[in-house]
């Protein structure tokens, strides 16, 4: 790093504390970057960022108290110029959409090797957008399917929840038909074979969560 060249300082997110450390580790044995904060949940990332400035956020999906998601929108919404790298074991494609359609400029999975991680932080911090190989691979694969209508996501939430159609009838005060039929359109529009394939898919492309 040349004279007078300030370092990329980085924020990260997750609750996991050997996550954390194994970042911090990294971090620290490279002259361009600094880590400045550390946080284990959405809610405690605003205040981080709030209180370090950070130029790029590590931040993971799936954390008590506030997920990654609301943490994003939040951060955003307060800082517009906020520098936001989702870190995480999810490569469901509605989730990737979710996180960018939040203001993230990447989406890493938490398997990939050091030297993405680090290419992708400078990148971020001159104002590159980058996808994971496989976060791209499940953007392109999905891309022109159907997507779910707010009242099937939340059929498909219940039958994952392990609801008959009767019992999810019941609880939205609508017709078993009206159920089967909502069912039908979300076995045809996820390609599942059945009920539990079609619960499987929404929660591994992140349509769904438990």
């Amino acid at each position: 790093m040349s004279a007078g060249t300030s370092q990329v300082r980085i924020l990260v997110v997750d609750d996991h504390p050997i996550v954390r450390q194994g970042i911090a580790g990294l971090v620290g044995i490279q002259t361009d970057m600094v880590l400045v904060g550390e946080a284990s949940n959405g809610r405690d990332a605003i205040q981080q960022f709030r209180t370090h400035h950070p130029d790029v956020t590590l931040m993971d999906l799936q954390m008590p108290e506030m997920n990654g998601i609301d943490s994003l929108i939040a951060i955003r919404n307060e800082f517009p110029d906020a520098k936001v790298i989702v870190l995480t074991t999810y490569a469901g494609d509605t989730q990737i959409l979710r996180a960018l359609k939040a203001g993230a400029q990447a989406y890493l999975l938490k398997n990939t090797l050091h030297r993405e991680l680090l290419e992708t932080i400078r990148a971020v911090h001159t104002g590159r957008k980058t996808l994971s190989p496989e976060a791209s691979y499940q953007l392109a694969e999905h891309a022109t399917d159907d997507a779910l209508t707010p009242a099937e996501i939340l059929v498909l939430r219940l039958i994952a929840a392990g609801n008959a159609n009767k019992q999810i009838a019941d609880q939205l005060s609508i017709t078993e038909e009206t159920v089967k039929s909502r069912v039908k359109n979300i076995l045809s529009k996820l390609g599942a074979n059945d009920r539990t394939h079609a619960a499987m898919i929404g929660l591994k492309r992140g349509i769904i969560e438990l």
